[in-house]
């Protein structure tokens, strides 16, 4: 093989290579993104909450080179068990008794809404 050509394949090689890192660090930002998403719509989360939550992520795949979907799963179930792990209970309960209230008071104004015909 000339030169020339191991050249090519060695550049060919290195792009493939960026390619996949890059991907990977797509993957990673979505992941981030959605456990950042659904921490948020967890009862008691708030902003140190999902700052905690994103910094022990962030320090394990630092340390350790891993994928968080590989270190952690999936980002949903991940979101739901941090939360109960850093959120305050007495604040995750009394955000969920007022959204409990909420929906109570929308599905009565549905009702009264259907019964008079609006």
């Amino acid at each position: 093989m000339a030169k020339k050509d191991r050249t090519k394949d060695q550049k060919k090689d290195q792009t493939k290579g960026q390619t996949t890192d890059a991907a990977r660090e797509k993957d990673r930002e979505k992941w981030m993104a959605r456990l950042q998403v659904r921490l948020v719509t967890q009862p008691g989360v708030d902003r140190a909450v999902v700052l905690q939550a994103v910094k022990e992520v962030t320090a394990h795949c630092a340390e350790t080179g891993e994928h968080p979907r590989d270190a952690f799963g999936d980002p949903d179930a991940y979101a739901v068990q941090t939360a109960a792990r850093l959120a305050p209970a007495d604040r995750a309960a009394r955000e969920r008794r007022r959204d409990s209230m909420v929906g109570t008071l929308g599905s009565a104004l549905k009702r009264a809404g259907e019964v008079t015909g609006l």
